[in-house]
């Protein structure tokens, strides 16, 4: 199994666009405010559907929010 890490940049997105709050996003994508925190923190991975609702909400590629790193670190 390939083992690596999920980074985002959630938080930098939610206060270029006006300061939004997690729940604010989390109302907009149909999850809770701690899922959005959780997503943010990297301690849960959104499910494929909710990652392009997250890019949508921000109007940028999934590959701007979402970050992937193979090596694990």
């Amino acid at each position: 199994m390939i083992q690596g890490v999920l980074s985002n940049r959630i938080r930098a997105l939610r206060f270029e666009h006006g300061e939004m709050s997690q729940g604010e996003l989390g109302q907009r994508i149909g999850v809770t405010r701690q899922t959005i925190a959780a997503i943010e923190a990297g301690k849960y991975s959104p499910s494929l559907e909710a990652a392009f609702r997250i890019a949508h909400v921000f109007g940028v590629s999934l590959g701007e929010v979402f970050q992937w790193d193979a090596t694990g670190g």
